[in-house]
């Protein structure tokens, strides 16, 4: 954002916003997630939306608020307080069924609402919630409950986006979608080997080793549009997106975790071709080796490593 000048104090120049961070929702029977294009990797066609959670942070970039920072004067402030019942009220009446649709349609009605903030940025984090399988006593089976979710503290979808006020208009400036805290392990089908060897290496290198990572994944589409079409059929769903990672690191025999995930950006841009970029962020969590069986060499126990961890990065754009 425009750095800002305070006609007060002119020699200095100012970064500010202000905001409201982790508003939690939980809207009931929400639009169903339809007409999703299937793709090879993935099972996920859609849900059905009955439990719609997650929270939102608001953060408002506005000269117009500057004079509550040198001179206390809070006349265009709109209080956090406020915000957090704007996002709630919104969730009532919001009809779409994903969480980027949901921020588009909140940033246009707050910088409506409330022209003084100028620009804002939105997040929305999903609160994943599991259904719980329950008996069908007339054919003694199982399956999911319809009105009864457990809390999951798996990985989950985000979105972020940047809307600014031009006029009259709203427009959406910059925008990331996201499938965060993935914890992967594959047993085996990894190697780290043909690193440098110094007088400070003590890592002995490994052939087949099994691979443990956290991995966040991030996306940008190339057109908003197709973020935010009402067919859903450009949409990316974090769902699937999770689930190309977790085929490519099955499948994948990988020389180190640069390398996979480089296979797995390949894999996405391919399947995906509405999308401008992906990133990873990795951390290598890989345990240590402990004792190996006598008897069976695949045997082998594993320990938690020194605490400190690798990170990897990667962006991978399409070349304009």
């Amino acid at each position: 954002m425009d750095k800002l000048v305070s006609n007060n104090n002119p020699q200095y120049t100012y970064d500010i916003s202000y905001g409201k961070a982790h508003v939690p929702l939980y809207r009931v029977y929400a639009t169903p997630l339809t007409g999703i294009t299937p793709i090879p990797e993935s099972a996920f066609t859609g849900r059905d939306n009955t439990l719609f959670a997650l929270e939102v942070d608001i953060e408002v970039f506005s000269q117009h608020v500057l004079p509550a920072y040198t001179h206390g004067d809070n006349t265009q402030v709109v209080a956090t307080d406020s915000m957090k019942n704007f996002v709630l009220r919104h969730a009532l009446t919001f009809n779409g069924s994903t969480l980027e649709s949901f921020l588009a349609s909140l940033g246009r009605q707050f910088l409506t609402t409330y022209p003084q903030m100028q620009s804002i940025r939105l997040t929305a984090r999903e609160l994943p919630f599991a259904t719980v399988p329950v008996p069908q006593f007339a054919t003694a089976t199982f399956a999911a409950s319809n009105v009864l979710y457990k809390r999951s503290h798996d990985d989950f979808a985000i979105a972020q986006i940047d809307f600014s006020l031009d006029g009259d208009t709203v427009a959406i400036t910059d925008h990331r979608c996201g499938r965060l805290d993935l914890q992967l392990l594959k047993v085996t089908g990894s190697s780290f080997t043909r690193f440098v060897q110094d007088g400070y290496t003590t890592l002995p290198e490994r052939s087949d080793r099994p691979l443990f990572i956290y991995l966040d994944v991030y996306w940008r589409y190339a057109n908003v549009a197709s973020m935010l079409t009402s067919d859903l059929a450009q949409y990316v769903a974090a769902e699937q997106v999770r689930d190309v990672v977790q085929v490519v690191f099955h499948e994948f025999v990988s020389e180190s975790i640069q390398h996979l995930v480089h296979e797995i950006g390949l894999r996405l841009l391919e399947r995906f071709p509405q999308l401008a970029e992906v990133s990873f962020e990795a951390q290598n969590r890989t345990r240590d080796p402990m004792f190996t069986s006598d008897s069976d060499d695949r045997v082998k126990v594993y320990s938690d490593p020194f605490p400190a961890y690798g990170s990897i990065k990667l962006t991978l754009k399409r070349a304009v």
